[in-house]
């Protein structure tokens, strides 16, 4: 096997009683830290002397050692110490995958493991950096496939401009992969997010996070809530296969909110996909849309859906079912078609076609094969359009241009019902 060698140069001053005076420059190698390279700037005699001595292992035996320790069969580790140092790892041609400066690094040879403190360095991709990390510790595996770091992760991404903060960071570039996890915040200009973990595709420009997510977008303006969000950072998506809650707010105020068990945020066109089980709650005016899925455009202000959808509007106590339908948030408007039913707080009913709510003026506009229905007194109408108010059955039907002729029915009542 080729080990990587381990190159130290460097000037040591040493002086005994004022005389003595050594100048030490040397290249050696050590199959045990074949997994980096260490550039050591300054080192302590004491290691210096040991490893010229034949690189007898800080825990190893003395001579002097009395025969009762020699009995002693508990396991002692050999710990190799460096100050001022850089730890590097390349890949296969030579690139490196990760850099690490420390001002104090330990490797222990029993377990194949280094240790170094306050660790500030790169992650690289294709020989390129990708990742500016620091933290508190850093523990490097002896295959030097893994680099992880503990406590008070930062990593910044310079391209991107995004910050990932946390109390865990592991790197395995092999994967193409950062995971940070334990309590972890990101922020980018576009988005702000919280979890439990992220992690970083770094070739596919992903991030996945996952527990616990709240993520909030500037642009626009908006809250989401799930337990797995993917953030598209090139394709600017967000993307939930669980079940999600989205807040959206003007003027830090909630206007709407949507929810289902599944979505697609592109912050780019500011249009969600709410799918499975969707709704979505305007609060002025209260209404309830629900379908199995929805497309909310927030620049152009539409929700629109090509499934069966169920509007209720609760001021007026008015509910529609239909085909599918288009609301108009900004004109409170409303479009549907297809089997349409409107039915209000007494029962009333209005079938037909098409239908337009004008929520803002409590007007309703029906055409095609129309029939309104009251209870009290009851009672039928039949005709091609019909124009009014269900809440109050002010309710006109017309016959339209078809020469043909409105059909009233009378219903009369049961002399049992009273």
């Amino acid at each position: 096997m080729n080990y990587p060698k381990y190159r130290q140069k460097q000037r040591l001053t040493c002086a005994k009683k004022g005389q003595f005076k050594q100048i030490l420059s040397q290249t050696f190698s050590l199959p045990s830290l074949s997994f980096l390279q260490l550039k050591a700037n300054c080192f302590y005699l004491p290691v210096v002397c040991l490893l010229l001595m034949g690189l007898v292992a800080c825990g190893g035996t003395s001579p002097t050692d009395s025969p009762s320790n020699e009995t002693d069969s508990s396991p002692k580790e050999s710990n190799l110490t460096f100050f001022d140092v850089t730890l590097e790892q390349a890949d296969e041609v030579g690139r490196p995958v990760w850099k690490v400066r420390s001002k104090k690094a330990i490797y222990t040879q029993e377990k194949q493991l280094g240790q170094a403190e306050q660790p500030v360095g790169e992650l690289y991709q294709d020989g390129k950096p990708i990742y500016q990390i620091q933290a508190e510790t850093a523990d490097i595996e002896q295959d030097g496939q893994k680099l992880f770091l503990k406590g008070k992760i930062l990593a910044k991404d310079p391209i991107n401009g995004i910050v990932l903060q946390g109390n865990e960071l592991e790197w395995l570039p092999q994967e193409d992969l950062l995971i940070v996890r334990n309590q972890i915040s990101g922020t980018h200009k576009q988005l702000k997010a919280v979890a439990q973990e992220a992690r970083v595709k770094t070739r596919e420009q992903r991030i996945e996070f996952t527990g616990g997510v709240i993520a909030q977008s500037v642009d626009p303006q908006m809250q989401m809530r799930t337990e797995h969000l993917i953030w598209q950072i090139e394709a600017e998506k967000l993307i939930s296969d669980r079940p999600i809650e989205i807040d959206r707010y003007n003027n830090n105020q909630i206007t709407d909110r949507g929810k289902g068990d599944a979505a697609e945020v592109n912050l780019k066109t500011k249009i969600a996909t709410i799918q499975k089980n969707a709704q979505l709650e305007l609060v002025d005016p209260p209404t309830q849309i629900a379908s199995e899925s929805m497309t909310w455009d927030m620049n152009a202000e539409t929700v629109k859906t090509n499934s069966p959808v169920k509007i209720v509007q609760r001021a007026e106590n008015v509910t529609v079912t239909a085909n599918q339908g288009e609301m108009k948030i900004q004109q409170k408007i409303v479009n549907l078609s297809g089997n349409v039913i409107a039915i209000g707080q007494r029962s009333q009913t209005l079938k037909s076609n098409q239908l337009n709510w004008y929520l803002d003026k409590k007007l309703l506009e029906a055409q095609g094969n129309v029939v309104y229905r009251q209870i009290d007194p009851p009672i039928n109408f039949t005709g091609e359009t019909a124009v009014g108010n269900l809440e109050t059955e002010d309710i006109v039907v017309k016959s339209g241009n078809s020469g043909g002729r409105v059909v009233t029915e009378i219903i009369p009542q049961d002399p049992g019902i009273r």
